[in-house]
Order: C-alpha cells, then sequence, then structure tokens
C-alpha cells in the first residue's frame, strides 16, 4: 500500500514538473508581417507627438488564444494597414513579473495590466498617450472582429 501511495506521489510530481516546463517554453509566435512591436514608455512618447493611440497586447506565455492571435491575427495585412496608420504597438507579459516603465514609473507588467483590468488572456487594449484606456475587449478576435474592434 505505501509503495503504490509513493509511486502515486512521484508521478503526480513529475507530470508537474514536465506540464511546468511545457509551459515555460512556449513563447509568442514570432511572424515576419507581425507588427513592430515597442516597450510602453516608447510608445507613450510617440503617441504624444504624434496623436496616434497605443494599441497593448496584453498575452501571456502559454495561452493558446495569445498564440492564436499572434498567428492569425496580426500578421494579416488589413489589420496591420489599420495598426500601422493608426496606432503604436506595444506587447506586455500580463503574468509577467518583468518591470516596465509606464507614466514615469517602474511597476511590474502583472501589475501594470491588472491596474487595466487585464486578469483574463489574451486583453486588448486601446490608450492614449496618458495611459488611460479608452476601449478594452478580452478573449481572441478573428481578423474581422479584431478590425472591427480597431475601428469603432
Amino acid at each position: 500500500m505505501q509503495k503504490k501511495a509513493i509511486i502515486t506521489v512521484a508521478i503526480c510530481i513529475f507530470l508537474g514538473i514536465f506540464v511546468y516546463i511545457s509551459l515555460t517554453n512556449v513563447q509568442p509566435t514570432v511572424n515576419d508581417n507581425s507588427p513592430d512591436w515597442i516597450p510602453i514608455h516608447e510608445a507613450q512618447e510617440v503617441a504624444a507627438s504624434t496623436n496616434k493611440l497605443i494599441f497593448v497586447d496584453v498575452f501571456e506565455i502559454g495561452c493558446k488564444y495569445c498564440r492564436a492571435m499572434d498567428r492569425e491575427v496580426f500578421p494579416d495585412s488589413t489589420v496591420r494597414q489599420v495598426m500601422d496608420a493608426n496606432y503604436i504597438p506595444v506587447r506586455i507579459d500580463g503574468n509577467s513579473p518583468e518591470v516596465i516603465q509606464f507614466n514615469g514609473q517602474e511597476i511590474p507588467s502583472k501589475e501594470f495590466a491588472q491596474s487595466k483590468g487585464a486578469y483574463v488572456f489574451p486583453t486588448s487594449l486601446i490608450l492614449d498617450a496618458n495611459g488611460n484606456v479608452i476601449k478594452k475587449k478580452t478573449g481572441y478576435m478573428g481578423v474581422d472582429e479584431f478590425r472591427q474592434f480597431l475601428y469603432q
């Protein structure tokens, strides 16, 4: 009986380690036609001088819907036209402790995401140059739905 319990615990530990390693090694897909993502502090400077809005893709490593948007939506030529003409693209890992600069302060990416109401991934945000949320949508969007989100 005790041997069976030890084997069960060992298998659970092994599976837990395997799942953890699998998820942490899944990086977002980089496509040749993807937007030229820049850090948010740079985007705020550009937005202030160009009167463009800031588009923020809040993602999480290991999120299959985030990867689907990377693969199917962001590289689409019609999406790129709208993004390039009207937005400064930013991408933030909403579950990361990585420190970013925002509004002159250094804060963890996760804290930034939560302050903007991004608790589920992917979350698409449109911000003004001061970092105020103009529009937010949570979840996967196909090409047509995403274009509508950008146009509204």
